[in-house]
Formats: structure tokens, sequence, C-alpha cells
């Protein structure tokens, strides 16, 4: 008897500590000076009974305080029994206090996650009750506690750089229904492609409803003790036990329900080579309170649109916006220059071959073509088959032609580029 008690409360553990990972699994997830925010300060009354609950994956690296890479609201309506997620892609252009206007991921660099929250605050119009805070590296270990989770990937994702994850970021997933440990996880969450943030935004989405299922099914019970030491040891929030226990009660029926997710509305845009998302304010708030069931009252309405007002006139003029296509529908102009010229484009040349000198041969070969050459390394392994050339999508044709067999692939910033050598390059 004693035994099961044991478990009982256990169980109520993992299922507090699910809430919290549920939230934060998305995770894993200044242009000049301003003198006012043209968001409100003023927050809505906490009449509603709704709880909304920032969360913040950090990408923190030992030489720097990191990033938000990955940043929602969760708002969990207890008497409704129902909760929703509303993520907010990381370019999105706001004012940080202090900073002036620059993508909302940036805020945490500036003030941790205090002044996150602010400028959440100020583009949703409404408090954030509590934070959640977790730092991507721990998402591997808690996924492998909870045993993984099933997912049908829904297209080839591949994706290499080696400047990131402090010695390189490799991304290789098929399509098709697969078992997912913590490693492949996040592969999966933090995959980009030609749809950017956006779509990223929509599989870290889909994640975090078979996270869902996973945490409430039977199966977990074993896992119990691992999950709640991953868990306690990898958040950060001012949640007591009390109201993570009171959250975690709501699990079953916000399954059941169904967990709601939408992005916050907008436009993509350029300034100065660099990508944004700018946000329909008066949609975006429109929409955080339909999900709980509420409407705009008629001073949130008011608030809203000035706050809109003021911000699009704050736009800078040279910012080039999303055209709408006949259909009405938002799409993305090309980047406003054509494809970069050999000398602005900066190439890391990796040798996976386990051929000696095919790094020095290839630098070579790309300096004479006029490319930038930031260095030559030794990948980790010799297995590699074939030579792959990673680089935006507005310069793949910059690298055809050259005189040795390779795959030219899509990723990356606009003026770098990868060539990861394999051992097809002695067939050259």
């Amino acid at each position: 008897m004693r035994g099961r008690r044991r478990a009982r409360r256990s169980y109520r553990r993992v299922k507090a500590a699910g809430i919290a990972l549920l939230v934060l699994l998305a995770c894993v997830l200044g242009v000049f000076a301003a003198h006012h925010s043209p968001f409100s300060s003023k927050s809505a009354a906490k009449e509603d009974g709704v709880t909304y609950i920032m969360v913040l994956g950090v990408d923190r690296r030992a030489d720097d305080v990191g990033r938000s890479d990955t940043l929602m609201v969760a708002s969990i309506d207890k008497s409704a029994e129902k909760a929703a997620l509303l993520s907010i892609p990381r370019d999105t252009r706001v004012p940080i206090e202090g900073h002036g206007y620059d993508k909302i991921n940036h805020a945490y660099a500036y003030g941790g996650h205090a002044l996150s929250q602010k400028s959440v605050e100020s583009l949703l119009g409404v408090p954030m009750d509590h934070y959640i805070l977790v730092d991507i590296k721990a998402f591997e270990r808690i996924i492998d506690a909870i045993g993984g989770v099933d997912i049908d990937v829904e297209k080839r994702m591949y994706y290499e750089d080696p400047w990131d994850d402090d010695g390189g970021l490799v991304i290789d997933l098929y399509p098709g229904e697969q078992h997912m440990d913590g490693k492949k996880a996040i592969e999966y969450v933090r995959y980009r492609d030609g749809e950017g943030d956006i779509g990223r935004i929509g599989r870290q989405q889909k994640f975090m409803k078979a996270v869902l299922a996973k945490l409430i099914s039977p199966e977990i019970l074993p896992r119990i003790p691992n999950v709640v030491e991953e868990v306690k040891s990898s958040i950060d929030t001012d949640m007591s036990v009390s109201e993570l226990l009171e959250f975690a009660g709501l699990l079953k029926s916000m399954q059941k329900q169904g967990l709601t997710a939408q992005m916050v509305p907008g436009t993509p845009a350029y300034y100065s080579d660099i990508s944004y998302w700018i946000p329909d304010i008066v949609k975006t708030r429109e929409g955080l309170l339909s999900e709980v069931g509420r409407s705009m009252t008629e001073s949130e309405q008011k608030s809203a649109e000035e706050a809109e007002t003021a911000y699009r006139a704050d736009l800078p003029k040279e910012l080039s916006l999303a055209e709408k296509k006949s259909d009405g529908k938002d799409t993305p102009k090309e980047e406003p220059q054509g494809p970069m010229k050999p000398e602005e484009i900066s190439v890391m040349v990796i040798n996976s071959s386990g051929i000696n000198g095919a790094g020095a041969h290839v630098a070579a070969v790309l300096q004479r073509k006029g490319f930038i050459i930031s260095g030559v390394e030794t990948g980790r392994t010799n297995s590699r088959e074939q030579t792959t050339i990673t680089t935006s999508k507005r310069n793949t044709d910059v690298f055809y032609g050259m005189p040795f067999p390779c795959l030219i692939m899509e990723g990356g910033s606009s003026n770098q580029a990868v060539v990861n050598i394999g051992r097809d390059y002695a067939s050259k």
C-alpha cells in the first residue's frame, strides 16, 4: 500500500513536471533608439480566470548569455480545463526597453527573462503570470527520460552548419512515421529551410502534441523517477509545486479537448538585408483571447488599434514588406539581391573523406574561383559518402560547375557556405 501511495505521489510529480515540459518543449524552442513604445503598457484585468505562462527555450553558449531560441505563451483556463499555445516567431520585430527595435529573441540576451517578459506583455497586452525557462541542451535528456516520441516526419530534412552548437549542427531525417530519441527530436524541432521559422513553429507544435500524448500514457509510469529528475534539474520557473500540481491535473482534459496552437499573425519583411516578422497586433490580441473563449472589450479593441497604428508609423520606410497575392494571402518577397559574388561568400571546408590533402585541394579550387576561405578542418569521420555544398537559396547557382562531384543543397546564411568532402572525392 505504501509503495502504491509513493507511486501515486510520484505520478503527480511527473504530471507536474509534465505540464512544464509540455509548455516548454517548443524549444526543443535595435534599428534605432525608441523614445516610446507603441505597445500599450496597460494589462488586461485578471478577471477571466486565465493563467498566462511565458516559455523560453534558450540557446546558451559558454561565452554568451544566449538568445531565446523558442518563445511561446501558454494560456490555461482552469475552469474550462482548456489550454492554448501561442508561438511568437523569434524574428518578430518589437521595441525592446532600452534597446530600440530589434528581434524579440534578442530581449533575453539584453536582459534575461525579465526583459523578455516585458517585451511579450507589451506585444500581447496581457500580463504573464509565470515563466518557464529551459536550456535547449537539456532537451535531449528530457525526451530520452520519457522514452522518446513517435512523429510522422513530413519530408526529407537535411541541414548542416559547422558554426552552430559549439562544434557543428547536422540534421538528417527521412520522411515517414518514426520513433525519435532525444537526439533526433532536437533535429526535428530545430530544422529550418525555405519556410524559415514559420515552418519550424508548425513542427514544434506538432511535436508538443505528441509529447502530451506520451505524458498521459501508462508507459510513462516506470520512467517517473528519471523524468522527474531531468525536468527538475533542467528548468527554471517561478511556479510553485502546488501551482504545478494544480495544472498537472488538467493534462488529460487538455488532451481530450484538444490542445490548440497558433502563431502570432503577421507579415515577413526585410530591412538592411535582415529578415523580420512584422506582427499584426490587433489580430494577435484577438486570437489570444478567442482561444480561451473571450472577446475583446471595447477598451481592449481601442488599445490594440492604437498600438497597431503607432507600431506601423514607426516602421522604417526602407523596410520591404510582403506583397498581397490576388487571393489576399501574404507571401514574402524574394530577398532584394540576386546571387552574391564569390568574393562576398565565406566558405568553410570540412574534409570528412579520410583522403589526405582533399581539404587543402578543394580550398585552393574555391580560392581560384574567388571565394573567401574561412577555414579548413578535418571532419570527425571518414565514412561520409557524398560531398555536399550547403549554401543559401540565392547562392546555389554560384557553386555549380565545380571540378569535383558534389551535391548542392539549400541552407545557412546568405553570405556563408559549407563544403563537406565525402569519399566520392576520390573519383574526381
